[in-house]
């Protein structure tokens, strides 16, 4: 797990009540709304129904995602690679036979006299054969040892990115079902409006009233669709993230105006920066490859000081025989048997073209470990720029939610007068006149089914801006998932239909 470095990390969970108490200004203060009674958001008898929180998602979302299954398979083949490197000064084991058939003249060059026109030859043996260059049977274990690091960075990167994909759905699903929440009060509304001009006198209000509060109510009910159809899609790309369910739609069981803060906007990037430099997993993965690089270079500076070694047989198949048996006759008989051993010591230093090659191979890894570093570079660039739009996100969003609740509060008290100042008239002289029109009681309906979407909208951008400024930090998906959770868990059925592969831990078996 990364070192959390220079800032402690406090959760807080802050649940704000669409009629909340207006912050203290210098401005007259407005009247207080009514409390809103809004119907839940419906389904359907077919739809799944899947009750979730967001501590529960987010343990979910620290093993069960394939981005994390891939960068374990990947840390998999690292450390076989290191295994693999460790064992290169480890004899083979070999065993096998060799059976010659030879006719005509030749020398025998164990006898040293010609041999006869026909002659069987057999060896059958075993032996540890091995054939090593001394560099990399020093050096390789280094450089795939932080190969293997590296991919264990990547884990956790894995698990950081799956923690950010698991909040961005989740809080797209509580953003589309607090929209549709809101439509859902709006056509309520919208249906006593059309009531209530339909009643009021012709004398004083033409009948296009009537329809023009029904135009706007059967836009209402189209955006409510429009808004049901988000929540049925974000909820399925929540579980296809956590790997759930397809059919289910996502129910959370906290409230849509839920606000949380991990990181305290006003924190100056000045003090976020050199955390995010030190903590995030990738540029430790990056620092991890400079490193075998660097070990490679070492590799080939020493490759024509230190000699390939190789160890085998003599006069058998291959050369890779040491010892068995021998067998030896004339013609197609083996009448000479006798026990048999043949080993062969070699020390071989070798300068590749003169030592051109070798010059050619330092400058090739000192170019892999520039491109590294590069890397790295580029990746620390990228790490402070994802700060700075982070808390810019977190600092603006936290500015615009304030606006909205005093909007919405501000929307509703606006309709509710007008709906309550229709069928009421005044005098003036001889005439009478009505203190407020049903078209502007349409647009404050509008008006309010708007600031209903924007409270909505800016409450999932705060939240989902400050798990951004808690993923370019550089924290550990695990400090959510297990250690300060952000609630209780709650159990959920994590089974999937027989027709999808189920879940497991850890990168699926390989199969052949």
């Amino acid at each position: 797990m990364p070192r959390l470095a220079g800032l402690t990390l406090v959760l807080i969970v802050l649940v704000r009540s669409a009629s909340a108490q207006a912050p203290a200004t210098s401005s007259p203060r407005m009247p207080e709304p009514p409390a809103i009674h809004v119907a839940e958001a419906q389904l359907t008898e077919t739809d799944l129904r899947f009750p979730i929180n967001l501590a529960t998602a987010l343990r979910l979302s620290d093993a069960r995602p394939l981005i994390v299954a891939a960068a374990q398979a990947s840390a998999w083949v690292a450390e076989a690679k290191l295994t693999r490197a460790r064992v290169l000064w480890v004899p083979t084991f070999i065993a096998g036979a060799d059976y010659i058939r030879h006719d005509g003249g030749g020398p025998d060059f164990n006898k040293g006299i010609m041999t006869a026109p026909s002659a069987n030859f057999f060896y059958g043996g075993a032996s540890a054969a091995l054939m090593v260059n001394l560099t990399d049977a020093i050096f390789e274990p280094l450089a795939a040892r932080q190969v293997l690091q590296s991919k264990q960075w990547d884990i956790q990167t894995a698990k950081n990115d799956a923690l950010l994909m698991t909040t961005d759905a989740y809080f797209q699903v509580h953003q589309a079902r607090g929209r549709y929440v809101g439509a859902l009060y709006a056509v309520e509304k919208g249906e006593d409006l059309v009531e209530r001009i339909t009643r009021l006198s012709k004398d004083l209000f033409p009948v296009l009233e009537i329809d023009r509060a029904r135009n706007l109510l059967a836009d209402l009910e189209q955006q409510a669709i429009a808004s049901r159809e988000a929540w049925r899609v974000q909820s399925a790309n929540l579980t296809q993230v956590l790997r759930l369910d397809p059919r289910a739609v996502v129910v959370p069981t906290e409230p849509d105006h839920l606000q949380i803060t991990i990181i305290d906007p006003a924190r100056p990037l000045d003090e976020l920066m050199p955390i995010a430099v030190n903590n995030r997993p990738e540029l430790q993965s990056n620092q991890s490859l400079i490193q075998a690089a660097e070990a490679r270079i070492r590799r080939e500076k020493m490759r024509p000081l230190l000699p390939i070694v190789m160890l085998n047989g003599f006069q058998s198949a291959g050369m890779w025989l040491q010892g068995g048996i021998f067998g030896l006759g004339p013609n197609s008989s083996l009448n000479q048997w006798v026990g048999r051993s043949d080993t062969s010591y070699q020390l071989i230093w070798q300068l590749e073209g003169f030592g051109i090659a070798n010059l050619a191979k330092i400058k090739k890894q000192r170019g892999e470990e520039s491109r590294a570093i590069i890397e790295l570079r580029r990746a620390q660039d990228m790490v402070v720029a994802e700060v700075t739009r982070a808390q810019a996100k977190v600092q603006s969003a936290a500015a615009r939610v304030s606006q909205a609740d005093r909007s919405m509060r501000a929307a509703l008290v606006a309709f509710n007068g007008t709906v309550e100042g229709l069928g009421q008239t005044k005098r003036f002289g001889d005439v009478l006149l009505p203190v407020n029109r049903p078209q502007e009681a349409v647009y404050s309906l509008k008006l309010l089914k708007l600031s209903f979407d924007e409270y909505f909208n800016t409450v999932a951008d705060y939240n989902r801006a400050q798990f951004e400024l808690f993923y370019a930090m550089g924290y550990p998906a695990r400090e959510l998932a297990e250690l300060q959770p952000p609630g209780d868990l709650i159990p959920v059925d994590t089974s999937r239909p027989g027709y999808l592969p189920p879940v497991g831990n850890g990168p699926p078996p390989a199969t052949r």
